[in-house]
């Protein structure tokens, strides 16, 4: 009767954002004002509200009033361990140096792992969702769960929220993160990692690393370095962080007594909520996923032709009917031939890409998009297509080929590959050499480009002069004989006509503008 009194004068202390906290985590209506809400809490206690109700009752009232501490007696409940027998580590956060009471970490806060030795509380702050699931990393196998996927969520209304939670390393953990080290680039490096991943609240599939919107992370009270802002698509739009795995290895403290701390801030969104785990993972390297999917063997050839006879099946209501289909033997990524030709098992094209490039290439940022038909294309659809193994293997000099109805296959070459052929007659003697015989080559292409050239035709012939010219050895002075007695130009050999060049092809309709002797009044001289 003594604890209902004291639950009862707590409720009656409480706010009115006190109060809607303390319904909305019994699951009653939270609206109204606030004689109302209080009429609701107090119905509550009558009816007898539950161990978990009367620790959230406590911790509001705690709130409300922080100079009046709560034991640990006071806060444990039956099942619970009480704090002497929780670790030195642990014990300490409850009491200082002195003995005294000081601000008590909330029961949430050490995390449901068993390594602390309690037992998952049911908490407003915390509430554990065992059906979200994160999407399993390629290059990430998990060794062991930390902080089991949990809620983000506060017991305030505000706009800005902030939660802690808290988890222990065995000491298994810790010689297991240790002797990973490695120390032979610029930083330290651990093969074995911490690692903090955020999702959405959501239970209907595997869920993709996603951030809260400004989210702000500490670990041990270091704040810890986040994915930078990608730039934002349109104008006016926020800028959002590259969701994606966080490894807090550098700031966890590799201890089996003194817990770590992770602090998390961030702003809520209506309508959405958002959880966060932390696994103990190896990371692995893009070799050892490519040594993974080679063991998973090789997709029957059969498989593939089958799917070729089906896209190749005519269709009776088109008029259009597909009776060949080329595929590249080029890697669309590298450009470069297949070595190990892949797809997903969702793509619906016969088109592969090399598993090799497209692993490192998610390796370095991963996002698992197939590169011929941009789908999603994870690694755990990934299939190595037999029948393209085939054809690499037999056809090494040619990078395309063409496949038919019935699933059979044919190299395509360029025209550049295509046997030269010449257009020449090649002429054949007998072994006398009296005999002549004229061989023609029915099967040479006469479109070759590398048909030899006939001979040249021959030079055009100057065409004569006019025949309204004037004669060249009357009044005009002629280059080609020296005859004229009249002329007093010194001797000089004659110019072959060699050196001339040709007149034009219209020099006979050209009009000399060189004057005769009639339009001269006389004899005139070089002088």
């Amino acid at each position: 009767m003594a604890e209902s009194a004291e639950l009862k004068q707590m409720v009656m202390s409480l706010r009115v954002s006190e109060l809607q906290v303390l319904l909305g985590y019994a699951g009653r209506n939270k609206h109204g004002r606030k004689h109302e809400l209080l009429t609701k809490a107090l119905h509550l206690l009558k009816a007898g509200c539950s161990p978990a109700v009367q620790m959230k009752i406590k911790e509001l009232y705690r709130r409300r009033f922080p100079t009046k501490m709560v034991s640990p007696v006071d806060l444990a409940l039956p099942g619970v361990h009480a704090a002497s027998s929780l670790p030195a580590g642990l014990a300490q956060l409850g009491f200082d140096a002195h003995g005294s009471p000081s601000p008590l970490l909330p029961v949430s806060l050490l995390g449901p792992k068993h390594e602390l030795g309690l037992p998952h509380l049911p908490s407003a702050l915390h509430p554990v969702h065992p059906d979200v699931k994160l999407q399993r990393l390629p290059f990430y196998d998990v060794l062991d769960e930390l902080i089991k996927p949990t809620s983000l969520a506060s017991d305030n209304s505000q706009r800005f929220q902030e939660s802690c939670y808290a988890f222990a390393l065995t000491p298994q953990q810790v010689q297991q993160i240790s002797s990973s080290m490695d120390i032979s680039g610029t930083k330290c490096d651990f093969a074995v990692q911490v690692q903090l991943r955020f999702c959405l609240s959501e239970t209907s599939c595997p869920q993709e690393d996603h951030f809260p919107p400004n989210l702000c992370v500490k670990v041990n009270g270091k704040p810890c370095n986040l994915p930078g802002y990608l730039p934002p698509t349109k104008n006016g739009v926020e800028p959002k962080r590259p969701s994606r795995p966080i490894n807090i290895t550098s700031l966890v403290r590799l201890s089996t007594t003194v817990p770590n701390t992770i602090v998390v801030s961030w702003t809520s969104e209506i309508g959405r909520s958002f959880s966060m785990a932390v696994y103990l993972v190896k990371q692995q390297s893009s070799a050892v996923l490519l040594q993974r999917l080679r063991a998973k063997g090789i997709r029957n050839p059969d498989h593939s032709r089958a799917l070729i006879k089906e896209k190749l099946t005519a269709d009776p209501e088109s008029e259009i009917a597909t009776t060949s289909l080329r595929v590249s033997l080029l890697c669309p990524l590298g450009k470069m031939r297949l070595t190990i030709p892949c797809r997903s098992i969702t793509c619906s094209h016969l088109q592969c890409f090399d598993a090799t490039l497209y692993i490192q290439m998610n390796e370095k940022k991963p996002t698992w998009v197939c590169p011929v038909c941009d789908k999603k294309a994870p690694y755990e659809h990934l299939i190595i297509d037999g029948l393209f193994m085939e054809i690499l293997n037999s056809c090494s000099d040619c990078d395309e080929i063409q496949f038919k109805e019935d699933g059979s296959w044919a190299p395509m070459r360029s025209k550049k590959e295509v046997q030269e052929v010449s257009h020449t007659f090649h002429t054949c003697s007998s072994n006398d050499g009296s005999k002549k015989i004229d061989v023609i080559d029915l099967t040479l292409d006469s479109s070759s480009e590398d048909e030899p050239e006939d001979e040249p035709p021959p030079k055009r012939a100057c065409p004569p002069l006019s025949p309204v010219s004037p004669p060249a050895n009357k009044g005009v002075l002629n280059l080609h004989s020296q005859s004229s007695p009249v002329t007093r130009a010194p001797s000089m050999p004659p110019v072959e006509t060699s050196y001339i060049p040709p007149p034009p092809p219209l020099i006979q309709d050209y009009r000399h503008y060189y004057h005769t002797t009639s339009d001269l009044p006389g004899r005139f001289y070089l002088i």
